[in-house]
């Protein structure tokens, strides 16, 4: 289960909670209730807003070519300063070698605005 912090302006206290993505904290009340925090002198109709601090990690099993029809390149190490692109295309080279550039993936094709 993800864990969220919320930020109280009223009384410039946050507080982290772990619950369902589809929960939806928009008051002190609410966020007491779900964490277990005591409520104190603000009240339970003092909104709260939830702060982002960091992407969060999502593990999900992707085949190599998904990758590669997402843009991604993935670069798996051989051997010492040798490693091989399993999401390899067109006139890509299949293995990078340190300090030869044309081994380089082409990223300039792949990033995009």
């Amino acid at each position: 289960m993800p864990r969220y912090e919320y930020y109280c302006a009223a009384n410039r206290r946050s507080i982290e909670v772990e619950h369902d993505s589809s929960l939806r904290i928009r008051n002190w009340g609410e966020l007491c209730f779900a964490s277990g925090a005591r409520l104190g002198r603000t009240r339970p109709s003092t909104p709260v807003r939830r702060i982002i601090r960091a992407a969060p990690a999502v593990a999900v099993g992707t085949s190599n070519s998904e990758l590669r029809d997402a843009g991604f390149t993935k670069l798996v190490k051989r051997d010492e300063g040798v490693y091989e692109n399993v999401t390899a295309s067109g006139s890509e080279a299949r293995f990078m070698r340190r300090g030869k550039k044309e081994t380089m993936p082409h990223l300039h094709k792949k990033i995009r605005d």
